[in-house]
């Protein structure tokens, strides 16, 4: 009975041992697929209609298109072959496999800031998705672009394996939203201004840059062009709906609103709002010189007949379908790609679990030639209180050839 005993002792120790393994691996999977949310790996890797994780739509980048790889754990065109200190050495250093160099379209200048438990968590949720067939050839640049080893020096100019490190004058919430902002959400990577080599200006961090076709706006605190006239509450809103009183996502935010922001915590989103309100400052910033009268009266004329009808005939709009255009920071950053486009393309709002709607802009291109759209934006811009330069034809005429092409 003693042997009995001891032998029923010892396999139910055995049990629980095992038992506390599978829970913890499963608490762990669990993480990492919170990571993959919070770094909107599907946004980049999976394409629309697509299986998860296999393979995403090209990214123009103005070196030449690349094409985001299978990331799925099949052995032979995704990353099956590849070890967890494969996957740790290419999210903190840009190297992956077999030595293969990547290039900074893959945010690892980004990663690099992550924490070891996050990039492991990260990689034992990626273990376990379903492994997809699936060649993709990502790097589609000319030559000598195409040629990985140019990577070498441009990390030797433009990259160094740093950390995330606390502020510890700051409280654990700005840290926590600037870990998310910094690292693992890559804001920069679209947020931030780049150098000739595509690297990041970090002294205008987050202060805005061209995007594929869009502008993706300063983010900051600065009150004429970036987030100083959004609560903390507006924010938040914004990243978990896609919608709040001063504008709704679309193009490249919509995706991340999609795919990630809107499935972060709300102790995550509220961490994020708290860091960007911290950020700038609009001390010094010069007043645009005011457009031509004639232009402002002919674009009234064109936004009475085009556009008053949603956004309200003071441009206060209507709520979460129509976004204030009085006061809005979309419409007085100095780039107006963006605004180009959505008078030119029109636009979808975002579809959330938190905001079902989805009203639409309609394309007016086929109505307005290119300077009657830069005198609408010119007074959509200089009106209400807004102020922002005026808009030229030429402009428009690049954002219609460039969605003509």
């Amino acid at each position: 009975m003693r042997t009995l005993a001891l032998t029923l002792t010892a396999g139910l120790a055995t049990l629980a041992w095992t038992c506390a393994i599978a829970a913890d691996q499963a608490d762990q999977i669990i993480r990492g697929q919170y990571q993959a949310v919070l770094g909107d790996c599907a946004g980049c890797h999976t394409r629309p209609g697509g299986k998860p994780l296999a393979g995403g739509l090209p990214l123009e980048t103005p070196f030449g298109a690349l094409i985001p790889p299978n990331i799925t754990p099949d052995s032979e065109t995704g990353i099956g072959n590849w070890s967890e200190a494969d996957f740790r050495n290419m999210m903190k250093t840009g190297i992956g496999h077999n030595g293969v160099r990547l290039y900074p379209a893959m945010p690892y200048p980004a990663y690099t800031r992550m924490t070891d438990q996050d990039i492991s968590d990260l990689w034992a949720y990626l273990t376990t998705v379903d492994p997809i067939s699936n060649k993709v050839e990502a790097n589609q640049l000319p030559f000598p672009l195409n040629i990985r080893l140019s990577m070498w020096g441009w990390n030797l100019l433009n990259f160094s394996e740093t950390p995330f490190t606390p502020d510890p004058s700051k409280p654990a919430e700005w840290n926590r939203g600037a870990y998310i902002v910094q690292g693992p959400g890559h804001c920069g990577t679209c947020h931030t201004p780049k150098s000739f080599l595509g690297a990041d200006k970090d002294s205008v961090f987050l202060q805005g840059a061209s995007l594929q076709g869009w502008f993706a706006p300063d983010i900051t605190n600065n009150a004429q062009s970036g987030l100083g006239k959004w609560s903390e509450d507006d924010l938040i809103q914004y990243l978990k709906t896609g919608v709040n009183a001063h504008s709704i996502a679309s193009g490249p935010m919509a995706e991340a609103v999609e795919n990630s922001t809107s499935k972060m915590t709300d102790a995550d989103l509220k961490a994020v709002a708290v860091y960007l309100k911290s950020l700038g400052s609009d001390a010094g910033a010069a007043q645009p010189a005011k457009p031509d009268q004639a232009r402002m009266v002919a674009g009234e004329a064109i936004y009475r007949d085009n556009c008053s009808a949603c956004h309200g005939g003071d441009g206060s709009g209507a709520g979460a379908l129509f976004p204030a255009l009085t006061g809005n920071s979309i419409i007085a950053q100095d780039n107006t790609e963006t605004l180009a486009r959505l008078v030119l393309a029109g636009s979808q709002a975002v579809h959330t679990e938190h905001a079902r709607t989805t009203p639409a802009m309609p394309s007016l291109a086929w109505r307005l030639n290119d300077q009657q759209v830069a005198d609408v934006l010119t007074y959509v811009r200089n009106s209400w209180g807004n102020a922002a330069p005026a808009v030229s034809s030429g402009d428009v005429a690049a954002v219609r050839k460039e969605l003509t092409q």
